[in-house]
C-alpha cells in the first residue's frame, strides 16, 4: 500500500528542504492543504526541488476558481513536475465558501463540480489538440481560446483529477469522470466499506467505467500517544460538528451527537465538544496504536479498502525521521 505525507501549513521558504527530506523518506506523493496557505505554491517549488515523489493538492477548492484559471495552474505544474502532479479538488462547505472567500454557493455542488471538470478538460484539449475550445454547461460556459492565451501542448497532458467528498453524490461523481477520491479524515472503515466504495462503483457502473479504475486516497486520523489522541479527538468533534457531514456520526447511530456538536460550535464553545467523543468514538475514526504497531494496524484496517494513505499527522524534517522511514517501509512491504 502507498504512503503519502502531508505538507504543514508551513513558509514557502522551507519547501524546498521539506519536500526534498520527504522524497529522501520515501512517500509517494506529497499533498498540500488549503488552509492558511494557497495549495498550489508550495507545489511548484516542491516540483523543482525534487525528482520522484509525487505532488497533489488534497485539497484545492474548486468553487473559488474559474475552470480555466484552475486548467493554467494544472498546466503549469504538470509540465513542471514532469508528470507528478495531481490536481485534487473539493467543494468545501457553504458558510466557507460564501463567508470566507466570498463566492455563491451553487444550488447542486455535485453539478457544479462536474461541469467546471469538464470545462477544465475541455481547456486542456484546446491546449494540447488544438481543437476550438467549446464547452456549455449548466454553470460555465467558454467559447474563446486564441493562440496568444494558449500554453499550447506538453509532454505531460494526462492530469490526474481527484475529488474529495463524504456524502453519496460526491463518491458516486468520482466514479463516474475522477481518477481518484480523497476520503476525508473523518471517516470511519465501515463507512467506507459500505457507503464511499458503493457508491463510487455506482457512479463508475452509470458511466461504463471501470470501479478499479478510480483510486481511493485516505488521510487517516492516528494516535500513538495521549497527547495526539487528545489532538485527535478534538478534531473528530470539530468535524462531527459541521452538518454536511451528519451522515458519518449519523451511519454509526451517533446524529443524536453530531446535532450536539453542531449547536456547541455555533455557541462557540469549542473547548466542550471533545469531551462528547467517547473512546468508542475515538477508536472507530481514529486509528490508536503505539508507534511500532501502526503499520500493522493501519494494515488490518485499510487493506483490501484504500489504495493509499497518508497520516492526518503533518510531515516535518529530522522530526521523527526514523519513524517515518520504518513506517514507510512496513507499509510497502505489505
Amino acid at each position: 500500500m502507498l504512503l503519502d505525507a502531508m505538507l504543514p501549513p508551513t513558509s514557502l521558504s522551507i519547501l524546498p528542504e521539506l519536500a526534498a527530506s520527504a522524497e529522501a523518506v520515501g512517500f509517494h506523493t506529497l499533498w498540500s492543504t488549503e488552509t492558511q496557505h494557497d495549495p498550489f505554491l508550495p507545489l511548484a517549488l516542491a516540483a523543482e526541488h525534487t525528482q520522484r515523489i509525487y505532488l497533489g493538492t488534497a485539497i484545492a477548492v474548486a468553487f473559488v476558481r474559474s475552470p480555466t484559471v484552475l486548467a493554467h495552474t494544472a498546466w503549469d505544474l504538470a509540465e513542471a513536475s514532469r508528470g507528478r502532479f495531481i490536481l485534487g479538488l473539493g467543494t468545501q462547505v457553504k458558510a466557507h465558501v460564501e463567508r470566507r472567500f466570498g463566492m455563491p454557493w451553487p444550488d447542486s455542488p455535485a453539478g457544479k463540480l462536474r461541469d467546471l471538470i469538464q470545462a477544465m478538460r475541455a481547456v486542456w484539449r484546446s491546449w494540447q489538440e488544438g481543437e476550438p475550445l467549446h464547452h456549455d454547461g449548466p454553470y460555465h460556459k467558454l467559447t474563446l481560446m486564441t493562440p496568444f492565451f494558449s500554453p499550447g501542448p506538453i509532454e505531460y497532458p494526462s492530469i490526474p483529477v481527484y475529488i474529495a467528498g463524504v456524502n453519496p453524490a460526491l463518491c458516486r461523481l468520482a466514479g463516474e469522470m475522477a481518477d481518484g477520491f480523497l476520503a476525508h479524515p473523518y471517516h470511519s472503515a465501515e463507512y467506507l466499506r459500505q457507503v464511499v466504495r458503493p457508491e463510487i462503483e455506482a457512479g463508475a457502473q452509470r458511466a461504463g467505467r471501470s470501479p478499479a479504475d478510480i483510486r481511493l486516497s485516505v488521510t487517516v486520523l492516528a494516535a500513538t500517544d495521549d497527547t495526539e489522541a487528545g489532538f485527535v479527538r478534538s478534531q473528530i468533534a470539530f468535524y462531527a460538528s459541521t452538518p454536511t457531514y451528519r451522515p458519518v456520526m449519523a451511519h454509526h447511530g451517533w446524529g443524536e451527537i453530531a446535532d450536539r456538536l453542531h449547536t456547541l460550535s455555533r455557541q462557540m464553545a469549542w473547548g466542550e465538544m471533545p469531551s462528547l467523543i467517547t473512546d468508542e468514538m475515538l477508536s472507530t475514526f481514529a486509528v490508536i496504536a503505539t508507534e511500532e504497531d501502526l503499520a500493522d494496524q493501519l494494515l488490518k484496517r485499510y487493506a483490501g479498502l484504500a489504495d493509499r494513505l497518508s497520516l492526518y499527522l503533518p510531515y516535518s524534517p529530522g522530526s521523527r525521521d526514523e519513524f517515518w522511514r520504518r513506517l514507510v517501509g512496513e507499509m510497502g512491504a505489505a
